[in-house]
């Protein structure tokens, strides 16, 4: 019984390695406090030379992920970095950003008419070892087109994010992880009046070679932050939602 499960891990860790995850030093583990999240990926750490895909349908989902990503940037950027945006038909609003603490200066954000531009353009970006990484706004993207996407990061290690806002267009692709992220309502310090700090529910519908799950995040400032809730009540599951 060991021997036939020692082969099955062997495997595990060879087909991990074909596929460009590399195994972690014990200790040496580079995680960036998405807390239990990270334990979905392989080896327990988010994948940084990866193309992460997510799907935004409504506008308050939109607006959601833009904010989640925004503070993966704030930990992707530390170290001074930049990052490329790219769209058809950008919504975000650059100094929204300093929420997250991205200062949006150190973003190139690029719009284009077509999106056959966006996804030339954020392979250009890709390219570039510079960046610490690109997001990309999209409708769809093909099989082909994620994998020359993935073989630009591989090369370079440059992260990247694919927004896609057709939720009908889920062509099979390569990205390692596909993500959902909704906004909950906030909680204030001890009822004290006002909008307390944002908070997701980040679903991941997909993950390869790792486990999907669903979890709610929270943004303390400068951090994330786990929170259990008895119920998770999302934004659009709300029969009397306002938006504006």
């Amino acid at each position: 019984m060991n021997t036939k499960q020692e082969l099955i891990n062997k495997l595990q860790k060879d087909i991990l390695l074909w596929q460009g995850f590399k195994p972690q030093v014990p200790g040496a583990a580079e995680t960036i406090g998405l807390g239990e999240i990270e334990l979905a990926f392989p080896n327990g750490v988010f994948p940084k030379k990866a193309i992460h895909e997510f799907i935004s349908v409504l506008p308050e989902q939109s607006a959601a992920t833009d904010g989640f990503i925004g503070a993966l940037l704030s930990i992707l950027m530390k170290d001074g970095a930049a990052c490329v945006w790219i769209s058809t038909a950008r919504k975000l609003f650059p100094v929204s950003l300093r929420l997250f603490n991205v200062d949006p200066e150190r973003i190139i954000f690029i719009d284009v008419t077509r999106e056959k531009d966006a996804l030339w353009v954020a392979e250009e970006a890709i390219k570039c070892d510079g960046l610490a990484a690109v997001v990309v706004e999209l409708s769809e993207l093909s099989l082909i087109e994620s994998r020359r996407l993935q073989l630009a990061v591989e090369e370079t290690g440059v992260t990247g994010f694919v927004l896609r806002k057709d939720a009908t267009k889920q062509a099979s692709n390569v990205a390692t992880a596909r993500w959902k992220i909704t906004p909950v309502p906030s909680e204030t310090e001890e009822e004290m009046p006002g909008v307390g700090f944002p908070r997701w529910n980040i679903e991941l519908t997909k993950v390869r070679n790792g486990n999907p799950g669903n979890w709610i995040l929270e943004w303390a400032g400068d951090r994330f932050v786990e929170v259990q809730v008895q119920q998770k009540t999302l934004w659009h599951d709300k029969e009397e939602r306002q938006i504006g």
